[in-house]
């Protein structure tokens, strides 16, 4: 379950009740739980808390077509996905990077360009382009921002200085998603801590490590 209370269908209010209609019907997405493409929705009942919040995210979103009429955006929908799939991947979000899967296939990136994103750097499915994109979405997310002026002339060769600045507002900006939804446990990143101690098993010891056992001896 999420760790934020959530809005439910009553308490909706302004643009939150458009967006509610639009994803869930009729139904109360607090009671009745799920979406078309099969996540719970509770990125959308838990940003709803704050409609401003909500309404400044959702613009994001519709800048490149998400729930309008037409796109304003001027940067190549596939330079986009492959950057929002990347930044899914590197921050560990399952949602993010498994919603844009869906988003990528819609912009003619193929299924074998998806199931390399993890490997990217040793795969030969990728063009010159798509490579720098992809390098420069490891600079900002791993690199927190440490970008190399080889790596941003090579990046610089194939994009604008606009559609540069827009690849980067939203890799960043769904960087803030995907750290969001581990934090708050929302849609498919609601899954428990997986690093911690390992019991010893058996009868086994712990290792002394600082102890004797671990000395030379003459």
């Amino acid at each position: 379950m999420p760790r934020l209370r959530q809005v439910s269908k009553s308490e909706a209010t302004g643009s939150v009740k458009k967006f509610y209609k639009a994803l869930f019907g009729d139904k109360d997405p607090v009671a009745e739980p799920g979406t078309a493409t099969g996540t719970p929705g509770n990125w959308w009942t838990v940003f709803a808390l704050v409609p401003y919040i909500f309404d400044h995210a959702t613009s994001h979103f519709g800048m490149f077509g998400m729930f309008a009429s037409e796109s304003i955006s001027k940067l190549d929908s596939k330079a986009r996905e492959l950057g929002i799939m990347r930044a899914g991947y590197a921050q560990g979000s399952q949602f993010v990077f498994s919603q844009h899967c869906k988003a990528a296939r819609r912009f003619g990136i193929t299924d074998g360009q998806i199931a390399a994103i993890p490997h990217w750097q040793v795969s030969d499915v990728f063009d010159s382009k798509e490579r720098a994109i992809l390098a420069w979405a490891d600079a900002l997310i791993y690199d927190g921002g440490r970008a190399s002026d080889e790596l941003f002339e090579a990046l610089h060769s194939h994009l604008s200085d606009e559609d540069i600045l827009e690849l980067t507002y939203h890799i960043m900006g769904y960087n803030l998603h995907a750290v969001c939804c581990k934090a708050l446990r929302l849609e498919f990143d609601d899954v428990p801590e997986r690093i911690k101690e390992v019991p010893v098993p058996g009868e086994g010891e712990a290792a002394d490590w600082a102890g004797s056992a671990w000395q030379s001896k003459d």
